[in-house]
């Protein structure tokens, strides 16, 4: 009554498989098993820490460290650091509420707080609106914006070779050079006989 499909089709005899002399090779079925997978964790057992690609480092304004750190990120420090900061490859950022008593080097270094002691940036160094620097900068770019206070020296430096723009080979102009000097001196006349 339910199934009526079953009751319309008419019932095969069964006959069994003929035998083969030479069955030839075997074929698999189509229908593969289902395989049950185990999920594998490509993180090492362990303690977790996340990577970080462009990731930064913060201490927090209600730090405060003396010593020395060496970063290998991007390190924003907004409290008060006392000794030497090291990130030669990265970003330094000092926070409005940061305040450094220290020598610095960096690969860029933004200074919205206050920093004493000498500066060195590879590429470039900028200094806000409300930031304070004394000491000497070492740098191949300075931003000094109004309003900002800044006391000491400023060294300009050329980038490294290897990374500054290729300059187009002009030939330099040949030196006016007297006839009565050698070619490797050059001398101006006396004209005030």
């Amino acid at each position: 009554m339910w199934n009526k499909r079953r009751d319309e089709e008419p019932v095969k005899p069964y006959s069994p498989p003929s035998p083969v002399a030479n069955p030839g090779p075997i074929v698999p079925s189509p229908i593969e098993p289902k395989k049950e997978t185990t999920p594998v964790s490509s993180m090492p057992q362990g303690r977790f820490e996340p990577e970080r690609s462009g990731g930064s480092a913060t201490i927090g304004k209600a730090v405060k460290i003396v010593g020395q750190i060496f970063s290998k990120e991007d390190l924003l420090i907004d409290g008060d650091l006392e000794g030497t900061v090291e990130a030669l490859e990265h970003k330094l950022t000092i926070g409005p509420n940061g305040t450094v008593h220290a020598a610095v080097k960096a690969r860029e270094v933004v200074a919205l707080g206050t920093i004493q002691g000498n500066v060195e940036a590879t590429e470039r160094i900028e200094i806000r609106k409300d930031a304070k620097l004394v000491g000497d900068i070492r740098t191949a770019r300075i931003i000094i914006e109004d309003g900002a206070y800044f006391k000491g020296s400023i060294d300009i430096v050329k980038p490294e070779p290897g990374k500054a723009p290729p300059k187009p080979a002009a030939p330099a102009p040949a030196p006016a050079v007297a006839s009565h000097t050698p070619a490797a001196v050059a001398v101006a006349p006396d004209t005030r006989r």
